[in-house]
């Protein structure tokens, strides 16, 4: 079974715990998840089963969509409400307004450069910030380029300094980040309390399962390895092809019977290259026969052949 559970992880578990839960419930060693989710925070949170996780390469144009609160006049060592309190100025937030706070977030809008926290699992020279963090060893953190596509204000109360705002963004977004950022434009500092991932490309809320649905029949909540795909090509198979590719044959035009083509366009060279797209997801096709997914082809032009890339096997092929 190649196939996608999309967990609504409850604060409180790591991402490591919901893999460790559905290897238990299923019987299955290879699961991974498509993108970890700190462990206070909910939300969305896709794990694949089997091969179905060589899919992660092409999710990189995937936009995430969050609900923060976060708390002015407060600051943290990890930058949510969990860690040791640095600073604790919320006596000065009563004269900051909505417009305050909608002018600290244009500036973090588009490509931006965000240093990510201390406490986090970025690497710098094979070890983990955390771990240079909880030893006390200084590491200088460089910045790394993230897309913003919206931060929208959605509630502010002034007299408990509380903040909640939607972000999109790209892959590696610390939405932590944001709040310390915004906390320092204010001029007050401020942490994160609450985060919720909405979505994640093509999961969202709406149609994720609770771990308590997973325990009574993990069966029923399968969904199929392409489904986060639809911005890949497709390619449909003459009757018979199917065995070929899925032993690994190269594909041609004679071997299609229908063809539709990427939807992911360059349209900002800059963005796509910060945020790891590169000209094979710009080529990449879904591989169906009779409607049922067998994997991935990689088109090369010089050749004029769609070279298979993750093949999928499936019974009677």
């Amino acid at each position: 079974m190649n196939a996608i559970i999309n967990l609504l992880k409850p604060a409180g578990m790591s991402s490591h715990d919901a893999v460790y839960l559905l290897r238990k419930l299923t019987g299955f060693k290879h699961i991974g998840h498509t993108g970890t989710l700190d462990p206070m925070a909910a939300g969305v949170l896709p794990l694949c089963l089997n091969s179905a996780a060589r899919i992660n390469e092409y999710l990189d144009m995937d936009r995430k969509t969050y609900r923060c609160e976060m708390i002015l006049g407060l600051t943290t060592e990890t930058m949510d409400i969990w860690g040791e309190v640095v600073e604790d100025r919320r006596d000065q937030v009563q004269g900051i307004t909505e417009d305050d706070i909608r002018k600290a977030m244009e500036p973090i809008n588009g490509l931006i450069l965000q240093t990510p926290p201390k406490y986090s699992a970025v690497r710098i020279d094979g070890r983990r910030l955390y771990d240079y963090a909880r030893s006390g060893d200084e590491v200088k953190i460089p910045k790394r380029p993230v897309v913003i596509y919206s931060l929208d204000l959605v509630s502010y109360d002034p007299e408990k300094g509380r903040v909640m705002f939607d972000v999109v963004c790209s892959k590696g977004t610390y939405i932590r980040s944001i709040c310390h950022d915004v906390g320092q434009t204010l001029g007050v500092g401020a942490t994160m309390s609450f985060l919720v991932r909405s979505a994640t490309g093509a999961f969202t809320l709406e149609n994720a399962v609770t771990p308590e649905q997973l325990q009574e029949d993990w069966t029923k909540y399968v969904m199929p390895a392409d489904l986060p795909l639809p911005h890949l090509g497709r390619l449909d198979l003459r009757q018979g092809r199917g065995a070929w590719f899925s032993n690994g044959g190269w594909l041609m035009a004679s071997d299609l019977v229908n063809k539709e083509e990427p939807g992911v366009k360059i349209t900002d060279e800059a963005v796509m290259k910060h945020i790891g797209v590169d000209e094979k997801l710009l080529n990449s096709y879904r591989v169906y026969e009779d409607g049922v997914f067998l994997g991935t082809a990689l088109w090369k032009a010089d050749q004029k052949k769609y070279i298979a890339d993750k093949v999928f096997r499936h019974e009677g092929f």
